[in-house]
């Protein structure tokens, strides 16, 4: 088993590496063009020698039990670290990719209307990688009290979320904890706002 998470992890840094060297300059200059899926990554994993752990092949209808870690200090954070009483929103996310920068750029933007939903930023890839992609991709989140950037250090979202077609990828849960919209990909400011918000 230790093995297999080895592997994974070996993946995991393998398939973020050829996304950012392989799509970068394209995604910086189209944000409509194709980016490298997580699905490719999941293939990637489930072809290692070890048996894979389940993945998620639809989105989770209730919110999991997670244990992620907060970039700017590494201190876990799990469901019962969010605020009751809102809509949560998870965006699984590639720092290098074109169409997450796009989406992270529009939300901060818009923050007035979601400064009362639970933003939270996820990603496997190194803490260095991810901590300044809000100062750089979207400033007007930094420091939010409603808004985080956290390390999936151990791959739980594509284990118990959800394994998305692309980044960046959304995730809406009531504050019954209960899933009410997920997509994959780029959508208009409008509809993730709607989403977010209803």
């Amino acid at each position: 088993m230790k093995y297999f998470f080895s592997s994974m992890a070996l993946g995991t840094l393998v398939f973020f590496s050829a996304c950012q060297s392989g799509n970068t300059a394209q995604t910086a200059d189209n944000p409509n063009a194709p980016h490298p899926t997580p699905a490719q990554h999941e293939h990637a994993a489930a072809s290692s020698p070890a048996a894979a752990p389940a993945m998620a092949k639809e989105a989770a209808p209730s919110m999991p039990d997670f244990k992620f870690y907060k970039v700017k200090s590494g201190i876990g954070f799990t469901k019962a670290d969010i605020p009751a009483g809102k809509n949560t929103a998870f965006i699984l996310f590639d720092p290098s990719c074109g169409h997450c920068q796009h989406e992270a750029g529009l939300l901060a933007k818009n923050y007035a209307a979601i400064k009362d939903v639970n933003l939270y930023f996820i990603s496997m890839n190194d803490p260095a990688l991810m901590a300044s992609f809000l100062e750089t991709f979207g400033k007007e989140l930094v420091d939010k009290p409603n808004v985080e950037v956290l390390y999936d250090r151990n791959q739980e979202f594509i284990q118990k979320f959800h394994v998305p077609q692309q980044f960046p990828a959304n995730y809406v849960y009531g504050a019954d904890g209960q899933l009410k919209n997920s997509w994959d990909g780029e959508k208009e400011i409008g509809f993730v706002l709607a989403e977010f918000t209803r």
